[in-house]
């Protein structure tokens, strides 16, 4: 793995990290507040700054509606959260990093139709102008991709855009028959 033509293992890793937002399929959420949890991403971030970044993740809303809103205490691993909702405070974490290269790892898996909508559009945005590596199930997701790895017992057999990979009759048009309902 290359970054900027230098191998990634002549990169110091505190460096590395720091251009890395990472949205997982569980993300942790820590006991502490709603601020305490987003802010993990930029401790010295405004309350507009954090704001702006729950907003852009659909979380301000559901936020707000918190018994004391970004002060409400969470219990460990967000427990008192819904899965769609502690994904957009990880989502509105990596708003708030603001890095360049976004890695999202089954960020829609487990969620209900009005989740996986809200995030997909926070997605959207987020992910514009930045280098994004998607690990997905649910193929929706890599649509819009520039490229496409279709990986299979850890090798990669397939790449390219999304029309492309559908035009072959390979594994990609496969995957997307079976997840679309054969349609």
């Amino acid at each position: 793995i290359k970054i900027d033509g230098r191998p990634l293992s002549e990169i110091d890793p505190a460096a590395w990290r720091s251009h890395v937002a990472w949205v997982p399929q569980q993300p942790h959420l820590f006991h502490g507040s709603i601020t305490d949890n987003i802010k993990l991403a930029k401790p010295s971030a405004t309350p507009s700054e954090m704001i702006a970044a729950a907003t852009a993740a659909h979380a301000h809303e559901f936020i707000q509606k918190l018994p004391r809103g970004y002060d409400t205490p969470i219990g460990e691993q967000g427990a008192r959260l819904s899965g769609g909702q502690q994904q957009r405070l990880a989502i509105a974490r990596a708003f708030l990093k603001s890095a360049p290269f976004v890695i999202l790892d089954e960020v829609t898996s487990h969620l209900d139709a009005e989740s996986e909508a809200l995030i997909q559009d926070a997605l959207d945005r987020l992910l514009r102008d930045r280098t994004v590596l998607i690990i997905a199930h649910r193929l929706k997701l890599v649509y819009s991709a520039d490229q496409v790895v279709v990986m299979q017992q850890g090798r990669a057999l397939e790449a390219g855009k999304h029309a492309a990979l559908l035009a072959q009759n390979g594994l990609y048009r496969q995957l997307i028959a079976s997840y679309e309902g054969g349609s």
